[in-house]
């Protein structure tokens, strides 16, 4: 299992607002970026198994969207809101990608010193972390080259997103690895004190919004501990659920 451990106004601003905009650094050319709603797994108790299936570690962040065009970049959050400024560690990451230009599907955390993830942290405390603890652990490519990939089966994408990824040695952008054995991985998790898996169809092309052709199972630690969590979000409607 230690593939895993290798593993106010603009911050929330639409992209409409956002294209009235004059553009001032390459962390500000928003009105470029087309946001794609995100596929969104369904809740199951048990993953699925057999070979259909690939496995991977949910992490406990935000969900977000990273964009790539020559040397402009931007990070949209799961609904489409502009976090470029907010996580400008990672905008600058984003640069050495080695693409002209790219769209990643991926998972923003703060990771504790042990590397796990610490929503609250990121949640309450994310101006104030040091860079370090802020990384997006990336699991799927949507565009690459300027050439759309959504309709490629997941294993293909899989491909392209490996073989760009391990051209470069990012801490703030990571590649989320993939597993065989969802039990095992589960029970990993737990152990760990982390959320829980999703597994994805092998053949799945990538489609906005629910799908049974993703399939998450949060570990029962995990559950217990963050029941309350949803009253962060009634409180502050506008910020970004975690995904």
């Amino acid at each position: 299992m230690g593939a895993i451990w290798r593993q106010k106004a603009l911050n929330e601003m639409p992209l409409s607002d956002l294209a009235r905009k004059q553009p001032s650094s390459i962390f500000s050319n928003v009105p470029r970026f087309r946001f794609i709603e995100p596929c969104q797994p369904v809740l199951r108790d048990r993953p699925p198994t057999g070979s259909d299936w690939i496995h991977e570690v949910k992490f406990d962040g935000y969900r977000v969207q990273l964009h790539k065009q020559g040397e402009a970049t931007a990070i949209l959050s799961r609904n489409g809101f502009d976090f470029t400024s907010r996580y400008s560690t990672i905008a600058r990451a984003l640069v050495v990608i080695p693409a002209k230009s790219v769209i990643l599907d991926g998972e923003l955390i703060a990771s504790s010193v042990e590397g796990i993830p610490e929503f609250y942290a990121l949640h309450f405390r994310a101006k104030r972390l040091a860079p370090g603890r802020l990384c997006v652990w990336v699991f799927d490519v949507l565009e690459l080259n300027g050439i759309d990939l959504r309709s490629e089966p997941l294993v293909k994408r899989r491909q392209r997103l490996e073989g760009l990824m391990r051209k470069v040695e990012l801490d703030a952008i990571r590649l989320s690895e993939t597993f065989d054995a969802p039990e095992r991985l589960l029970i990993a998790c737990e152990e760990r004190g982390l959320e829980g898996i999703v597994s994805k169809r092998r053949a799945a092309p990538y489609v906005s919004g629910k799908t049974h052709s993703w399939i998450k199972v949060k570990c029962a630690a995990w559950r217990k501990a963050n029941r309350e969590r949803y009253r962060l979000f009634q409180a502050r409607p506008r910020s970004p659920r975690s995904g």
